[in-house]
């Protein structure tokens, strides 16, 4: 009897670092500076909290390292959790991908590639009546226009379905964007750095001092670095990605921690040397103030409006943000297909391209649903917090896998254990703590009108009647 087809193992260290780099550095650059200048208050804090949640995240780069070398299969957290935890926990993570992180993702950043398309070329769009008459109410949360900024949907659609299409038909042609648009986004965004120090028209004691003098207590700083921190962990988000797609990795056991470690600490050095590039032209004072800190900053530098270059550059990052996104998250669904936990057919393999282009076909449907709803941005707020928590658990499991598998083999162990997982463990548990806090609050003083990580984490559980459904049709697994 002839055998399914199975993913094969094609990419190398050089994808891994690239994958790695591309899916963390998006737009989070471009925008997070300014809000955290504004909670860190020192330029000396700001630069600090970058170290400080890089140095997180290498931590929980580690853990993956360990457990990916370890299990080295397509589907990464999802097969991790199943081992860690069992079938139902893997299920309520590989569901909040689908439903919640991965798609949620894909679709916000596709939109805003599509966004700043518009500085070229203008997308149609309906008048504000037309766009207004069609839409659909979730009470309490509010309505969503499905004709809205139509012309930017279309074109966010078409580039998650251009992206979906290459990597449905290779995984080598999906590692080969990857690393085409993270080296020119790792040159574009060295050019811009070089660009403003050259220019002569900033100020280094904006590394050190504040232009105004202002003094803080320490409660403020201490309190100021948490909630700076909270947006450095979201852009350093993504080094998990390796985990999905151990299973297409060449030499897992040795590539999976090197291309960890060398992407994680690219996008630690490429953010450090942005953020200090925005403070020689723009003291914290005036960095917290601005709306567009890349464009800002370049117009300070060099005299002029910086928008075409910096609408080009975060246009690179974007996409190459989407595939980094698409290419290895479709394959928890393909990994619960592939068991039984979720329907069988996005479990296949595709016979000629060997790859799973069924799941990343329901990964392109849904993501493109979200796009037209709206409700995306909604669903990026949540996708970090709910990320975390299921990271909270990975950083657990470790100690479990310890106990339950002390014989299978470890190519690679954290590096000072167990005190690194237990560091992890900790900041993942402050970020859940202080996320519902923030919550809670914003909503009881009427600044919004759903509680985001409690909707987010309602919309995980949603997903448990499939889950019942898939365990009786396919009981033999």
């Amino acid at each position: 009897m002839n055998q399914p087809p199975k993913l094969e193992r094609k990419l190398g260290l050089y994808s891994c670092i690239t994958i790695v780099a591309g899916t963390i550095i998006g737009s989070s650059i471009f925008m997070k500076p300014a809000a955290m200048a504004g909670q860190a208050h020192l330029p000396l804090l700001l630069l600090l909290t970058w170290v400080i949640t890089g140095v997180v995240s290498i931590f929980g780069g580690m853990i993956m390292a360990e457990v990916g070398s370890m299990l080295p299969q397509t589907g990464g957290q999802y097969i991790y959790f199943h081992h860690m935890y069992g079938r139902f926990f893997a299920f309520l993570f590989g569901w909040a991908g689908f439903i919640v992180i991965n798609t949620g993702a894909i679709a916000g950043i596709a939109f805003l590639f599509a966004q700043y398309a518009e500085y070229f070329f203008p997308l149609p769009r309906f008048s504000a009546a037309v766009e207004h008459s069609v839409f659909f109410t979730i009470p309490f949360i509010g309505k969503f226009y499905l004709l809205e900024n139509i012309g930017i949907k279309m074109l966010a659609i078409l580039v998650i379905f251009f992206i979906t299409a290459i990597n449905a038909r290779s995984v080598k042609g999906g590692a080969a964007i990857q690393v085409v648009f993270t080296v020119v986004k790792l040159l574009a965004l060295l050019l811009l750095v070089l660009g403003i120090f050259f220019s002569g028209k900033g100020d280094f004691k904006n590394f050190y001092s504040t232009s105004d003098n202002t003094q803080f207590s320490t409660w403020q700083l201490i309190t100021g670095f948490f909630a700076a921190a909270s947006g450095a962990l979201s852009a350093y988000d993504g080094w998990n990605v390796l985990g999905f797609i151990s299973g297409e990795i060449k030499q897992p056991q040795k590539n999976i921690s090197r291309g960890l470690f060398i992407g994680i600490s690219i996008c630690i050095a490429a953010y450090l040397l942005t953020t200090q590039a925005y403070l020689y032209v723009l003291p914290v004072s005036e960095m917290k103030t601005s709306s567009l800190i890349a464009s800002d900053a370049f117009a300070k530098a060099f005299g002029i409006a910086g928008g075409g270059f910096v609408a080009a550059l975060v246009m690179v990052s974007t996409f190459g943000g989407a595939n980094g996104n698409i290419l290895p998250c479709a394959r928890i669904t393909f990994a619960m297909g592939e068991e039984g936990n979720f329907f069988r057919v996005f479990g296949k393999v595709h016979p000629r391209y060997k790859t799973p282009a069924n799941a990343l076909w329901l990964q392109f449907a849904w993501s493109a649903v979200l796009v037209m709803t709206g409700s995306f941005d909604m669903l990026f707020d949540m996708f970090v917090f709910i990320q975390w928590i299921f990271y909270g658990f990975l950083g657990i499991g470790i100690f479990i896998l310890r106990k339950k598998m002390k014989e299978v083999e470890r190519p690679y162990k954290v590096w000072g254990y167990p005190y690194v997982p237990l560091i992890f463990i900790a900041f993942s548990a402050f970020y859940f703590a202080v996320t519902i806090y923030n919550d809670v609050s914003n909503f009881i003083s009427g600044q919004t009108r759903v509680i985001n990580s409690l909707f987010g984490l309602a919309l995980c559980f949603a997903g448990v009647p499939f889950y019942w459904y898939c365990k009786r049709r396919y009981k033999n697994n």
